[in-house]
């Protein structure tokens, strides 16, 4: 492998560094074409960790101490906001979710948008799989606090994007774009938000300059990290991030393009409905739970237990859904499936099989 891709290392010295810094740069400038921001940094840890920096940079923008996340989002990806929230003093409320379309609930969030509350965190689509239809109605409740979205990237090669419908900062998780398939990892978070406020970002940028003989050059800026400033100035920790992912998904959206990305991502949508209906087919199975429009993720809800459900399936070699009984016990016995373009008509064959084989 060639020598400036092989680490993550932060690049400190641009001289030596240029191959890796064009790539991050690159990678930029893809992410925040797709997102519809001014600025994306040059990648988080995962989505997670970038929710947690998206509290923090909005309560340095707005001052408030209360930050709202819908109830819709990953509870994994909550705790970890709340874990980086509470150092800060930030409380976390959680918002409700509309049980018929499974988007955000909207008079849940305007009987909780007091005037400490700096910002509101929402997914499209979320953890549940459903697609936000009502931007204009949040952006409008909001005002002058933060509004923050998380998405899955691919599904920005069909959709609006977020920036495009009023949004400030924008998170999400660019391990689709051509990482490998390894238990859920390895991951790369995105970070965006508007030029204005490029300063209460966390991580850092790569730029485009030039060079004493006016050769294009590029460097990193802005970096308003512990490492460089003051700890009491800095607006993050952020060390060696996660470079050697966001150089692969630079190589892999200039591979696929424009057109191969949507070509992807519309097998995704299709491949969703095809299974949905599907397993809809099957007595005592029903998907898609919520009526709203979804990308590649869907609920479904059984008659029997979603515990015995998954364990029928793991006996026949087969991965069910994700189990939502702990964390989401109002939607009953209920799990998470997903398919994207990795999965063929011979995995979902075989998942059906498995279902219909199940007394």
């Amino acid at each position: 492998g060639r020598s400036e891709f092989i680490t993550s290392y932060t690049p400190y010295q641009p001289e030596i560094s240029q191959g890796m810094l064009q790539a991050l740069f690159e990678y930029q400038s893809y992410m925040a074409e797709l997102t519809a921001m001014d600025v994306v940094n040059s990648s988080m840890y995962d989505a997670s960790t970038a929710l947690g920096e998206a509290a923090l940079m909005s309560n340095r923008i707005n001052g408030g101490k209360r930050f709202l996340v819908s109830r819709a989002v990953s509870p994994e990806r909550r705790e970890v906001a709340q874990l980086y929230a509470k150092g800060a003093g930030i409380d976390l409320a959680e918002v409700g979710y509309d049980r018929s379309t499974g988007t955000v609930d909207l008079e849940d969030l305007r009987s909780k948008l007091s005037t400490d509350v700096s910002g509101f965190y929402f997914e499209t689509p979320n953890f549940l799989g459903p697609i936000e239809s009502h931007w204009k109605e949040i952006r409008e409740m909001l005002g002058q606090k933060t509004m923050v979205v998380g998405t899955n990237p691919m599904a920005l090669a069909l959709l609006k994007p977020p920036g495009d419908m009023g949004a400030d900062i924008v998170i999400g998780e660019a391990q689709v774009f051509g990482a490998p398939m390894s238990l859920g990892g390895p991951t790369v978070g995105v970070l965006g938000c508007k030029s204005e406020h490029v300063r209460k970002m966390p991580g850092r940028i790569i730029g485009m300059t030039a060079d004493l003989d006016g050769r294009t050059a590029f460097c990193m800026t802005l970096q308003t990290r512990e490492q460089h400033i003051r700890r009491s100035k800095a607006t993050s920790n952020i060390c060696s991030n996660e470079a050697l992912l966001a150089l692969g998904a630079a190589a892999y959206l200039a591979v696929v393009g424009r057109t191969g990305l949507q070509e992807i991502a519309a097998k995704n949508v299709r491949n969703m409905k095809t299974l949905s209906a599907r397993i809809a087919n099957i007595p005592g199975f029903r998907a898609p739970h919520f009526s709203a429009a979804h990308f590649n993720e869907f609920v479904v809800t059984s008659d029997k237990k979603a515990s015995e459900v998954d364990k029928a399936l793991l006996s026949k070699g087969v991965q069910g859904g994700h189990v939502l009984t702990k964390h989401f016990p109002e939607l009953g016995n209920a799990s998470l499936y997903a398919t994207t373009e990795m999965h063929t008509k011979e995995d979902h064959d075989r998942l059906i099989e498995a279902l219909e084989g199940i007394r």
